[in-house]
Order: C-alpha cells, then structure tokens, then sequence
C-alpha cells in the first residue's frame, strides 16, 4: 500500500507571522546579465520556475555557456582554413637627393651625377592556398570538441539544478524548523500558566514555576535561531539563483514523501542515456578518437597554391638631369653626323649630305621625359604575374609524429577507461542511492508513528499535571519526548527528499512530481 507524508508550505510559512521571516523565499528584481531589463520572478514561487531561473541568471553557468560561442567560432575558423589566403599591400616611400650606392658601386661611377630626391609607391596583391591532412580535418575536430563543450554546460547545469533543489528543500526544512519552535514555545507558554495556577491554588511550588520560566527562554532561544535559519537558507538559494534578495514570495511547491517503486535495473538504462557526467565523457572520448585520425594524418601529403600580383611607381623631384642627358645625346648624334658629312663631301661623287640640325633632341622629346616621370602615386608599372604550386611529401620527420599519434591513442584509451568507471559508478551509486531513499521512507513513516504517540503523551501529561496526579518534571519529560519527535519527523522526511535529489542527480532526469 502507498502511503504519502506531505510537507505542507502553509506550515512552514504562515502569513500571521513576523515580516521578516515570512520567508518563503525572498527574490526581488534581477538584474539579467546581457540586458539592461530586469526580470521579477512571481510572488508564488515553485521549485520548476527556481530551476529556470537559476538556469538564466547563475553566473557559474552563464561563464560555462561563453565557452560554446568559443567553440562555435573554433569551428568557423576550421571551415575558414579551407578557404584561400588573399592580401593586398601598399607602401609609400620618399628618397632624398644625393649620391647612392649600388653595392660596392656609387651612382656616379655608373655615369649618374647631381641625383635628385624620388617620391615611390607600390603596391601587391597575393593569394595562397594551402592543404594538409590536418587542416583538412580540423572541421570534424573542431565539431566534436564543441560537442563536448555542450555536453560540459549540460553537465554544470545538471548540477545547479541539483543545488537549488537542495537549497529550496533546506527552505522548506528551515520553515518547518521554524514552525516547531513556535509550537515548543507556544507549549511552554502553556507549560508556565500551568505551573503558576498550580502555585496559586496551592498543589505547586516556585520550583516548578522557575523551570517552567526557564524552558520558556530556552524555547525564546530555539526559536531565534530557527529564525537564523529561515533567513539563511533564503539567503543561499537566492545565490544559487542568482538574484536580488528584497522581494518575499512564498514557496509553492510541496513535496510529498511516497514509497519508492524505482528498480535498479531502470534507473541504471535511463542513467546511461541521460547522466550528464557520463554524456560529457562520452563526447570527449569521441573527440579523442577524432583525435587520433588527426595525428594520423600528419603522415599525408601537403599541397600549397599561389599567385601574386604587383606594381611600383618612381617620381624625380627633378628631371633637368634626364633633359640634360637627352640635349646631350642630340648633340652628339649632330657632331656625328657633321663629321660624317665631311667625309662624304671629300668623295670624287659625292652624295647628298644629310641635315644634321634634324638631329638634335626636339622639344616634344623632353615633353616625354616630363611626362613620364609624373608616375606618383597611382600609375603604376605593372611587374609580371607570377603563379606557384607546391607539393611536399613529409619522408621523415625524427619521431614526433609517431609519438603525437601514441599520445592522441593513449587519450582515447584513457577516456574509455573514465567512461568505464563512470558506468560502474552509476550502478554503485544507483543501488546505495535507492536503499537510502527506501529507508529513509521507512523512517519518515516511523517517525509519524512516533510523533501521534508523543502528541497523546504529552496531552495526557498535561492533563495529569493540571489534575495534580503528576509533577512538573513528568510534564518536561513529555515535552521533551514531544519535541524530539517532531523534529525527528522533519529530519526523516527531509532526508528522504535529500535522498531522491541525489538519485536524480545520478539518473539525470526528474522521478518526481513536486
């Protein structure tokens, strides 16, 4: 037969009590991290949308979650290594006037006086393209490594979901804490007008009434630090959470404790497909065995393309040097050809002489030389194009590639062995998990059981006391018995929700409706 002990939420927060401890849960505006709107979250607060929240707003899982945008670019940056290389150069450059030298030789010697300052520009433009075995699979490298990313987030996530169910039960835990300690004040309350009526008929005395006094105060402590309590375990979730801590919404959810029907045997085949450490392992060691064809590969052939174009520009400040060497030339080819008339004029038949003023250097030649020199900074000479290819066969390259490749086989192997454990892990962890959930149900209905008797104890000592039939200290003996009861009810009951929490957390999927 399936029996539930419920938690009530309204026991643990009550609205008739103090304001500050109407704690429920205290969650105000939040500040989102990547946006300047703030998210308020409902007065009514239940564990599913705590999870959500968390899942927003904790900045341990926010810093996991950039590490995907890393790797999706990881992968870009893969594909884009297939694409060709392309850049474009330009310079500018000014020389001063003066002599220059060649080598071991000076501009003058070479027949070049007075140089004057030039004004340079080039420019070149360059594609390459390059392929090997690893580049060629770096994409499939580069996808399973950003699968493993995302089974890593899943597994962060996994485990922040798993602290705030475990910091939204120590709420609950804390309220209901608090909720006895009301009770055991509110009884030696009772307890001390007992006493005092007692005196005052004359079947007590003060010593009653003193203890009385005395366990009044230490139920005032006890409730104090219930109320440090309440106010802690808030406190910690909000920062699982990740939120503000000025809004007071109450905790909806309740949780019920029922008896376990989980066998081994099922949560173990769910475990293996959905426990997000073991998933996690499972894309690294498939990243690894990519891993191995990639250090393999260093083995293939490399090919590499290329082509270039380019061009420059050369502007004298002056080109009286070039003119001169123009008007210089014209007047020798006059000289040349006068001397050759001459000799020609001295033959018995002489032909007609040339005109050797056509000779000279025309104006429209130094024009030219002008004109060609205004080159800066944009009409190039083009230089020829140049395309290459490059094949090369890597022969022997000492033995790094060889160890690579061991040490890429040695990591699979490794993460095969992790996953192994892990397995096992799971099995250990499912079977201790599930006998401590069934005990701890167990418990929790012993300790009901136990906490009726110590509720009729403790009215049938009070009856006895009011009636003169029994001392004070039955009546504190009760009371003690009663107050150990409740709370061992909570612990119980508390320790079997802690229990499935865990075995959740093993079996990587919800086995209950909160």
């Amino acid at each position: 037969m399936r029996k539930e002990i419920v938690v009530d939420k309204r026991r643990v927060f009550r609205p008739g009590r103090v304001a500050w401890v109407l704690v429920a849960l205290v969650i105000g505006v939040v500040a989102a991290p990547q946006s300047d709107a703030q998210e308020r979250l409902p007065a009514s607060l239940t564990l599913e949308e705590a999870l959500r929240a968390a899942l927003r707003n904790n900045p341990g899982v926010q810093a996991a979650r950039n590490d995907l945008q890393v790797a999706d670019w990881n992968l870009n940056s893969a594909y884009g290594s297939w694409l060709p290389s392309a850049s474009i150069n330009s310079s500018v450059q000014w020389q001063g006037a003066g002599e220059q030298r060649f080598g071991s030789i000076t501009a003058e010697q070479l027949g070049f006086q007075d140089q004057p300052s030039f004004l340079l520009s080039s420019y070149s433009a360059g594609l390459s393209f390059s392929m090997n075995g690893r580049t060629l699979m770096a994409p499939g490298q580069a996808r399973r490594s950003r699968d493993a990313t995302r089974a890593q987030i899943h597994s962060t996530e996994a485990a922040l979901r798993l602290n705030v169910t475990r910091a939204y039960l120590e709420v609950l835990r804390q309220g209901e804490a608090l909720t006895l300690a009301e009770q055991e004040l509110e009884r030696a309350r009772i307890n001390l007008r007992l006493a005092q009526g007692r005196q005052e008929v004359g079947s007590g005395n003060a010593i009653d009434v003193r203890q009385a006094e005395v366990n009044v105060g230490r139920a005032e402590i006890t409730l104090l630090q219930a109320r440090t309590g309440v106010e802690t375990s808030r406190i910690r979730l909000l920062q699982q959470i990740g939120v503000d801590l000025d809004a007071q919404p109450t905790l909806a959810t309740t949780f019920a404790v029922t008896e376990p029907e989980w066998t081994s045997g099922q949560l173990y085949q769910a475990a293996v497909g959905n426990n997000p450490d073991l998933q996690a392992m499972r894309a690294q060691e498939e990243a690894a065995r990519y891993g191995v064809s990639m250090a393999r590969s260093s083995y293939f052939p490399s090919v590499s393309l290329s082509a270039g174009w380019s061009g420059f520009t050369r502007q004298a400040s002056s080109t009286a040097g070039q003119e001169a060497q123009a008007i210089a030339a014209g007047a020798a080819r006059i000289q040349q050809c006068m001397t050759l008339n001459d000799l020609v004029s001295r033959l018995p038949n002489p032909p007609p002489l040339q005109n050797c003023s056509l000779l000279a250097t025309p104006e429209s030649a130094l024009e030219a030389i002008r004109t060609e020199n205004q080159t800066f900074p944009f009409n190039f000479t083009r230089q020829p194009p140049s395309v290459g290819m490059t094949v090369s066969i890597p022969v022997f390259q000492g033995l790094g590639r060889q160890r690579d490749l061991e040490t890429a086989r040695a990591q699979l192997n490794d993460n095969r062995f992790r996953i192994r454990e892990q397995e096992l892990a799971l099995r250990a962890d499912i079977q201790s998990s599930i006998a401590l959930v069934r005990a701890a149900y167990e418990s929790a209905l012993i300790e009901e059981r136990n906490q009726a008797l110590a509720d009729e104890q403790l009215r049938l000592a009070q009856e006895r006391y009011r009636l003169g039939f029994s001392n004070f200290i039955d009546l504190v003996e009760a009371e003690t018995v009663k107050a150990r009861a409740d709370r061992e009810r909570i612990v119980a009951i508390f320790t079997y929700h802690d229990a499935v929490a865990d075995l959740e957390a093993v079996v990587g999927m919800p086995l209950r409706n909160p």
